[in-house]
Parts: C-alpha cells; structure tokens; sequence
C-alpha cells in the first residue's frame, strides 16, 4: 500500500517531535539524580585510609568507555514520563499502562524473619510493590542503599556518584559488560576468575588479558608489567580502539581463591588505573562475609578519578532467590546502565524490592551489621572446621590458602596436572562433590591442578567424612596420572 505524501509528511514530523523528546529527556538524564549526602555513622572498624593524591582530574565525559551499541540506546519515553507523571499523584492518569490492583490475586503478604520479626504487606503497599516501579530502583530502597553506601565507603566522588538496583550484581555485571565492551576489545581480568566473568565475555569475543593472583590477590607488579608491555600510558588515553578500558576484579573473598585484596594492594593498583586509564569493576558480592577484625577498604573508597564500578548483591546477605543487587559508580555510567534495563527487565522484581526495604525498617542499619556480623562468625566457623578436616585428610596430598573471605577453598592437588578426571570420575565414585579448577581459566580445557571446595552447606561431620573421600580420590588419581605419564615416555622412546 502506498502512503500519500502528505500522509508521509505527518509521520515524519512526528517523527521528528518524538526525536526530539527523546533528545531532551537524554539531555536530562545527563544531568538529573542529585541526591542526600548526609554523613551519617561510620560502619564499625571501618579503614579510614585514603589513596594518595590523584594523577588527574576526576573523569567529566565517559564517551570513551561506552561501546557504539550502548551510545544508540534512547530513553524510553514512556519510562521517563513515567518519572515525571510520578510527581503528579492528585492528576488523573490516563497515561501508564498499569494493570488495575484489583486484578491481582493478592489480598495480603506476610514473612516472618528469624528475629521473629513479622512484615506484612496490604493495601496500597502491597498494590505499589506488585506494579511497575522505576528502572532505577524503588525510591524508599534507593535512599537507603545511598546511605548504605556512604555509611560504609564514603566515596570521594559522592556528588557525582549513584545507585542502580538490579537482578543481582551479575545483572548488573551483564549490562556494564554491554555498554562497554566492543567486539574483540582488550578486557584484564584477574586470574583464576569467576566463570560467570568469562561466559558473559565470550559473547563478545574478548580478548582478555590474565592477572595472575597470589595468597593475596591480584598482583599489582603483574597488572603493571602487562600494560607496560602492550601500550603506553599516552595511548590509553588516546581514545583509540584495541586499548584496554576495563579491569575486572572479584576483590573480598574472591571466587573461587577465597582471597581478599589488601588496602595497600588496592592502593597501588588503583594508581596503575589511573595512569593507564581504565575503568574497575568491583564485584564485591562477599564483602559482608569477610573474617577480618575490620571491613575491607574498597576500590570506591579510594576513588577520586570516578574510575569504579562497584557491584554489590543480596544474594549472600539476605538470599539468592530474592535476585536483588545493585551498582554503584558514575552518574553517567549509571544512567547509562539505566537505559539498558529499560529496553530489557524494565526493572528488577520490584516485590523483592519492596521486601528488602521493609528488612532494612525493621532492622535499621544496626540491626543491619548486626546480621553481617552473624553471617561473618557463622562462615568462619565453616570455614575453620573445613581446615581443620583438610589438615588431618590432605596433608601431602594437597596445599591450600586459609580464605580470608568469601564461601571457598581453592586446594592445589599434588602430582595430578589437571582434576576435572579427579572431580568428574574418582571424586563422584566417592561420593564427593567438587568443580574442577578448569572452569576459572580462560582457556576452557586448559589443565589445571585445582579444585574449588564450597564450605556453606555441609556439616561439620560431612566435611570431615567429604575430606577422608576427596583424599582417597586424590590416591586413586595420582595412580592414573602416574601410569599416564610412564606410558608417554615409554611411547616418546619408541
């Protein structure tokens, strides 16, 4: 069917209109989201160290850390009408594709904490929780989490620093992921890394560049030594294509190391990023599972360039099924992040949301710590009575790091050059579950003597029982890996 042109003009002038609205809310979005910056308490032990002065002057445009594809994302119009008509709560709304709250099937939600706490969620609280909510997260939740984060990190950047909740951090991991990195593009990762890292970079045919880690952490020296080997600090800020613009470290409780990076290694690698001009990521999802006699100095913490992503989780502090993280860092990151849940999930499940911001009335931020401080005994009891089963079943067998952090022990296995056929065959003959040390290497099938022990879930006596198996698996492997080796070199000698 063909259109007049007439007919055609009238499209392209509202074309044009919706062009421009969406060009003006963009415009906004660059400059709105001031929030509260009132200092409240200090977290408990918190480091009060700061980084040393800065190389430069605090980052004003991002363009260079976004990819193309990100840059063609818009504001969703109806999104952002939504923010302003939010204001708007005595108009008459025809606009929001809202369904009516007495078509939902829910009279009342009640949950009963373990304090013996009881929330319960009726009439228009519970009709708000059960609607679309704003991309950026539930209002009463976002303030709070705002004050979450000044209360523990106080970043130096606070003015230009904000909060975007998520589906859990690897949500937010994904969608920094998208805006960032182009097709083939550098990407430093610390190594071992955590396999849901690299199954969101494969995608993306990265080419990523590995920092090896030691008992404790990343190592700065590495990090340095590989930048200075490819590229000059004047060419990464040159905005050319094929440079590195992100590191990626897992820093408290590392999966799957169990490693927690220092205050002063955090120092030094942060003065690196800033001389060679990358942005961090900070996925920190077990930073409130640290056994140290103080809360750990983040990459936020020392950041005065606006060079950290930071991405917190629920998912060990309150529950992984709630699905509820969030990221914290540049406004204009931020916002840019926004614009993909937009086009997405539109937002995350905003009744979980809803549910966490009602804990955090109850409990308060003391109430709050004083969980995270149960949390932390309650895993560094695990942790202890793993060690303890490991010292008397694997000595000889096997070397390991006592973790600092986090819900693993990554055990080095003697005289077996790669565990998956240990993991896949002689542990599961024993009875014992474990994930094969390959699945943290960049390189999937590349050998590895490592295997990742989880000491949340089992008891006391099943560590122990799970010990004196792992260690007779390690014989049996040892014996195959053995005879393998003498019938290479008797094949080598024919």
């Amino acid at each position: 069917m063909k259109l007049h042109a007439a007919q055609c003009g009238m499209r392209y002038n509202f074309g044009n209109s919706l062009l421009v609205v969406r060009r003006e809310l963009a415009r906004k979005i660059q400059v709105r989201g001031s929030h509260t910056t009132s200092k409240v308490v200090m977290a408990p032990n918190r480091p009060n160290e700061l980084v040393n002065d800065s190389i430069n002057d605090p980052i004003v445009d991002y363009d260079h850390f976004i990819n193309d594809f990100s840059k063609r994302r818009e504001p969703s119009v109806i999104r952002e009408l939504n923010k302003l008509y939010s204001q708007k709560s005595d108009s008459i709304s025809f606009a929001g594709g809202l369904p009516h709250p007495l078509t939902f099937p829910f009279q009342e939600l009640s949950v009963r904490l373990t304090d013996g706490t009881n929330i319960s969620l009726e009439g228009k609280p519970l009709q708000d929780s059960l609607q679309y909510i704003p991309s950026q997260g539930y209002p009463p939740l976002l303030e709070k989490l705002r004050k979450l984060q000044w209360k523990v990190h106080s970043p130096p950047q606070w003015e230009n620093t904000d909060i975007l909740i998520t589906s859990g951090s690897q949500d937010g991991l994904c969608r920094c992921i998208e805006m960032c990195l182009e097709e083939g593009e550098p990407i430093i990762v610390q190594h071992p890394v955590y396999s849901g890292t690299e199954s969101l970079l494969k995608p993306f045919k990265a080419n990523i560049i590995t920092v090896e880690q030691d008992e404790n952490g990343l190592r700065p020296d590495l990090l340095r030594y590989e930048l200075q080997s490819r590229y000059t600090p004047e060419e990464t800020f040159s905005k050319k294509r094929g440079i590195p613009k992100l590191l990626y470290v897992n820093t408290t409780g590392a999966n799957p190391t169990g490693v927690a990076l220092s205050t002063e290694r955090k120092k030094e690698i942060y003065r690196i990023v800033c001389e060679y001009n990358l942005i961090i990521l900070e996925d920190d999802p077990y930073y409130y599972l640290h056994f140290q006699d103080k809360y750990p100095t983040s990459f936020l913490s020392l950041d005065t360039e606006g060079r950290v992503l930071r991405f917190d989780s629920f998912s060990k502090i309150i529950s992984p099924g709630i699905r509820v993280g969030f990221v914290t860092g540049p406004k204009q990151l931020i916002k840019r992040i926004e614009l993909h849940l937009q086009a997405s999930s539109l937002h995350a499940a905003a009744l979980s949301q809803v549910l966490i911001d009602k804990i955090m009335d109850n409990w308060g931020f003391d109430g709050l710590f004083k969980h995270f401080d149960f949390i932390q005994k309650f895993y560094k009891t695990k942790r202890d009575a793993l060690i303890k089963s490991a010292e008397k079943h694997l000595t000889g067998l096997a070397e390991w790091n006592v973790p600092t952090a986090g819900m693993f022990l990554w055990i080095k296995v003697k005289g077996v050059p790669d565990t998956y056929n240990l993991v896949t065959k002689e542990c599961l003959n024993q009875g014992v579950l474990f994930v094969s040390g390959h699945a943290y290497t960049v390189k999937y099938g590349e050998p590895c003597p490592y295997l990742r022990a989880c000491y949340t879930l089992p008891t006391i006596q099943q560590m122990d029982v799970g010990m004196e198996r792992l260690a007779e698996a390690i014989r049996q492997e040892q014996k195959r890996s053995k005879h393998l080796a003498s019938a290479e070199i008797e094949r080598m000698r024919q």
